[in-house]
């Protein structure tokens, strides 16, 4: 502010002004009223609020060259090397991480601004007490990672393995290296092997689904050693039912699938151990047939079950025949038998009839009526026609 040549300005409690006299640093103002006479209006004052606040480095970088002694009092300069990196308290709160080879500056005029400079080349972790109060997730020169319960960490470093991880959070310094942390799951993992067509023995092109159980046991040769895992197991188990299914026929696969699952479990098991797995189970679960060659099967199992179907029926006439032939001896031989078989023929036929009116003349009634139907003599039965 400025009146009849007077220079006039406020400056707060959280606060400091920066005095120029014909844009030359003259003094850094204190909290309060400054008075000063400037009739050729040659002062400028640029307030600055100083409570954990960062000014521009190039500018605390020109102060400290220009007035060492008033830099010293207000500013604190950080400059980590190319190796180190700087993490920066205010007031006791980590709040800042520069990186290597970049400057910042704080004011330290009303904050305790405490600074503490890792070098990166000989600490590879971050410690402990940063890692719980600082943002790493923003943090480019940190890779931070989480290894589950049910996992392996492997930690690389330019490319080739350093150590093994436990479950836990685990942080490191990324400063002119490459930091990688390979997560391997321990738990059994299953494989589908969708349908692939395969041409059997007998030329018949047919497609095989299959499932398969790996569990890694040694997690630096299955990660690291290996180019893609799980894309290796598949084309392993590819190549085995392939094997498997062209040296058979198409009756001897359908005949024979439990055979071809321990012969590709024994070929990938050989081979699994050098990728650092070892194979559960394994089972064929589809064999899928061309359209005409389903037909001809349906029609041939259908002709089998009709032909078994025919036989049975045979076989049951024949021992109906049997028995009836046995039956009739029974009554050659008995005609009291046989008078018992017509009463129980009768009976039957009554019980379906809701009337019956039998006309026996003057001959005696039923037993007259029944003598007149059948006739017995000389050991035979006779039929009549009356």
């Amino acid at each position: 502010m400025r009146m009849l040549g007077v220079f006039k300005i406020v400056v707060k409690d959280d606060q400091r002004a920066l005095l120029f006299r014909d844009g030359r640093f003259v003094r850094v103002l204190e909290p309060g009223r400054h008075v000063r006479f400037d009739p050729g209006r040659r002062l400028v004052a640029e307030t600055c609020g100083v409570l954990q606040a960062e000014l521009p480095a190039e500018r605390a970088l020109l102060f400290a060259k220009a007035y060492p002694d008033m830099a010293r009092a207000h500013f604190e300069i950080v400059q980590p090397g190319p190796s180190e990196v700087a993490i920066v308290s205010l007031d006791g709160d980590p709040r800042h991480i520069v990186v290597p080879n970049t400057t910042r500056a704080f004011w330290k005029t009303l904050t305790n601004v405490e600074v503490e400079v890792i070098d990166t080349a000989t600490k590879l972790r971050v410690a402990e007490r940063h890692l719980k109060k600082l943002n790493l997730g923003r943090a480019s020169m940190v890779v931070d990672a989480y290894v589950e319960s049910n996992e392996v960490g492997l930690l690389v470093i330019d490319g080739a393995y350093a150590e093994t991880l436990a479950p836990g959070r685990h942080a490191f310094w990324a400063v002119n290296r490459q930091v990688k942390v390979v997560k391997v799951d321990m738990r059994p993992t299953p494989l589908e092997v969708t349908a692939q067509e395969i041409l059997t023995k007998d030329r018949v092109g047919i497609r095989v689904t299959l499932t398969a159980f790996y569990k890694v046991v040694d997690p630096v040769k299955a990660a690291i050693e290996t180019n893609g895992l799980e894309n290796t197991l598949y084309r392993l188990v590819q190549f085995a039912i392939r094997e498997a299914v062209a040296t058979r026929t198409l009756d001897d696969i359908l005949a024979a699938r439990d055979t071809i699952d321990q012969e590709v479990r024994t070929f990938v098991t050989s081979r699994a151990a050098s990728l650092g797995v070892e194979i559960g189970e394994i089972g064929v679960k589809d064999v899928i047939l061309p359209g005409d060659v389903r037909e001809l099967l349906n029609k041939v199992v259908e002709a089998e079950r009709l032909a078994n179907a025919n036989l049975i029926r045979r076989q049951e006439e024949t021992a109906a025949t049997r028995s009836l032939l046995n039956t009739a001896r029974l009554m050659d031989d008995n005609p009291l038998l046989l008078r018992l078989k017509e009463l129980e023929a009768l009976e039957k036929l009554v019980e379906k009839v809701g009337r019956i009116d039998l006309h026996a003349g003057n001959r005696g009634g039923l037993e007259a009526l029944l003598e007149n139907l059948y006739k017995l003599g000389n050991g035979r039965f006779e039929a009549s026609a009356e």
